[in-house]
């Protein structure tokens, strides 16, 4: 299986990339692309995709804690 990477934009979606299953709560599958997004900010009419509804009315910047150099 490929890596999948999850990225956090600022501001915005979650970016998908990688072989990934994407299911609903009773295991449903979406039908995706090699890369896509997921709406963070509620506002999407694609949810659970992310249409660009947060431009302008979705703020977070979010950075994982950098580790410590030895």
């Amino acid at each position: 299986m490929s890596k999948v990477t999850i990225k956090v934009n600022d501001n915005g979606s979650l970016r998908i990339t990688g072989d990934v299953e994407l299911v609903d709560a009773e295991g449903n599958k979406f039908e995706t692309k090699p890369s896509f997004s997921l709406c963070r900010c509620g506002l999407s009419s694609k949810k659970p995709f992310c249409d660009g509804s947060h431009k302008g009315n979705f703020s977070s910047v979010v950075r994982a804690p950098k580790e410590e150099k030895e």
